[in-house]
């Protein structure tokens, strides 16, 4: 393997990492879920906008352009709200284990999405093993079956963020604007579910541990997770992308072990069945070809 290809690796399983990271932050924040979405948020538009101007690229698009990234980023601030909210209700392990679904969800949303493209028998055959991983880890685990659905509506939601997003993507804009834009949506959609799950507009003040946690949660996994994704994406497959991008809840589970200990242990139960989600979307290529030969 050449050098640049070992580097491509590790700087994506580099923002990998980041992102299993999120979980954990999202814990060590003592603040609602819907405000730390809002803190990430403001501060990563904040980031952007000063990347933006760095590479000296324009604020302006077309107004169909803006409000279609400012959509997509009301879905992805959802989608962090319901991610933080079910580490709450559960533990950073469940919320990730959840979140490999959502390949599952692409593959049953995409082709609604974009007509070019069909159901594959082999990701039906996939979303089946996985539909009976997590009835499993439901009856292992029932005591957090609350913040697992809530974990498993988030990997919905990112589901349509990465459909909607590639089309986004696939366009002639700097992902420094994209970036800009989605995170304003998903700021305005944290603002705005504000009164109906904690009470008010106004967003509480973090204290000052919350406030360095928060900065690494908007500097590290956010805008640093995101550029660096944007970067290697030109380098590197789509297949290689997914594959490691389906290392997150490995990454951070054992993050998630190490840093809260005992409180993060789960049954024997539980890890064969987020086992069987994680194998099974990391074999999907090669049942492909198997299923589809």
């Amino acid at each position: 393997m050449s050098r640049s290809n070992v580097r491509n690796y590790i700087q994506l399983h580099l923002v990998v990492l980041a992102w299993g990271l999120t979980a954990i932050l999202g814990k060590l924040i003592v603040l609602p879920p819907v405000d730390v979405v809002f803190w990430r948020t403001a501060l990563a538009v904040i980031c952007f906008a000063v990347l933006t101007r760095f590479r000296r690229c324009s604020f302006w698009v077309s107004y169909r352009r803006g409000l279609a990234m400012l959509g997509v980023g009301v879905i992805l601030g959802l989608h962090w709200v319901l991610f933080f909210w079910s580490a709450r209700l559960a533990t950073a392990s469940v919320c990730l284990a959840a979140m490999p679904t959502a390949m599952l969800w692409c593959s049953l949303i995409e082709p609604l999405i974009d007509g070019s493209r069909r159901w594959r028998l082999a990701e039906l055959l996939v979303g089946a093993v996985m539909v009976g991983a997590v009835w499993f880890i439901y009856q292992v685990e029932f005591r957090h079956w609350l913040g697992f659905s809530v974990a498993i509506a988030a990997a919905v939601l990112a589901a349509f963020f990465a459909t909607l997003s590639k089309q986004q993507v696939a366009r002639d804009t700097d992902w420094s604007v994209i970036g800009l834009y989605q995170m304003g949506g998903a700021c305005i959609a944290a603002l705005l579910s504000r009164p109906f799950l904690e009470g008010g507009f106004m967003p509480t003040m973090p204290d000052a541990a919350s406030a360095l946690w928060l900065g690494v949660l908007a500097l590290v996994c956010t805008v640093a997770a995101y550029a660096g994704f944007m970067d290697v994406l030109r380098r590197v497959s789509v297949f290689t992308v997914n594959v490691v991008y389906n290392m997150e809840p490995v990454y951070g589970i054992l993050l998630a072990a190490l840093v809260f200990g005992q409180a993060e242990h789960m049954s024997a139960g539980f890890y064969l069945g987020a086992s069987v989600i994680v194998a099974v979307v990391l074999a999907l290529p090669w049942i492909r070809r198997w299923v589809e030969a």
